[in-house]
């Protein structure tokens, strides 16, 4: 029977990482494996002993692409999946995304995505973001078009086969941020995604630290991602001018103006005649998010 391992990287927040490995264990697909990584915390990870739950550990901190590429290379089932520490999924998220595969007629490799609520720190939800049906083989994820209602921002339920992540060669070690945009274009052109269209991960507020809160990090990594894949970008001017008008609404919202101003700048050397028209419908469409992603 297909399973599934749930990798969760973690560093120094003992008590979110409980609640979410219990999460993992709790899924209705009763063979899921659970693999926590602990990137290097100042104390060592403890979690209660479970037959389907094991504990690795960075004696420094590598960051969370290494973690979860260590994950990648010790699980031991058919598919993955990736879960934040500070993060929970819902019961019936591993079985329910593996009968989606199972189910699905796309060209092979296939992996799924499907719905994320978003929780304020009281735990009421204020969001829903429900995936694409499908991104088919070929594609380039967040740069194609999306349907009417549906989501990119949901890229943390990916269940995918294990192979297919060791033949890209996993996540790129040398981002900080924009990590998972950047492995889903290159994960795309080499696997068709499914949507569900059910709600199975619960994103969650609190008053911790995170990747996405570090302005400057997501300055740089931003200007990583598109020296990196230039080439790509060009070839979709409107996914790209999506893109840029995202950066340039969590610019603006950040309080960093010069950075809102440098992409739309970028986009006017990319192709003048899209800039003023195109970047302005694009900025009307680009989601605001209403939390910023714990997954990089």
């Amino acid at each position: 029977m297909t399973s599934c391992t749930v990798v969760v990287p973690t560093r120094d927040r003992p008590a979110l990482v409980r609640d979410a490995v219990d999460s993992a264990l709790g899924q209705t697909a009763a063979d899921t494996r659970v693999l926590v990584v602990d990137d290097g915390s100042q104390t060592p990870v403890e979690l209660p002993a479970h037959p389907r739950l094991d504990v690795v550990r960075h004696l420094r901190p590598r960051g969370v692409s290494a973690a979860r590429n260590l994950g990648i290379s010790l699980a031991t089932t058919e598919f993955v999946t990736f879960l934040d520490d500070d993060d929970r999924l819902r019961p019936a998220m591993v079985q329910r995304s593996l009968e989606v595969i199972a189910a699905a007629e796309a060209p092979a490799p296939v992996a799924a995505l499907s719905g994320v609520a978003v929780l304020d720190r009281d735990g009421a939800e204020v969001d829903v973001r429900l995936p694409p049906d499908l991104c088919p083989r070929g594609a380039h994820f967040s740069l194609e078009p999306v349907q009417e209602g549906r989501s990119y921002f949901g890229k943390q339920t990916l269940v995918v086969p294990r192979a297919v992540l060791l033949a890209i060669g996993g996540f790129d070690e040398t981002f900080r941020s924009r990590v998972v945009t950047e492995l889903f274009w290159r994960l795309n052109p080499v696997c068709s995604i499914v949507g569900l269209p059910e709600v199975t991960y619960e994103l969650r507020a609190h008053e911790g630290p995170r990747i996405s809160t570090d302005r400057r990090l997501r300055q740089r990594s931003f200007r990583q991602l598109v020296a990196t894949h230039g080439e790509l970008l060009r070839a979709h001017p409107e996914g790209y001018a999506d893109l840029l008008a995202q950066h340039a609404r969590t610019s603006v919202r950040a309080g960093q103006p010069v950075a809102a101003f440098t992409a739309t700048a970028r986009h006017a050397r990319l192709d003048p005649r899209r800039t003023t028209g195109g970047l302005r419908d694009a900025l009307r469409r680009a989601p605001t998010s209403r939390r910023g992603s714990a997954t990089p």
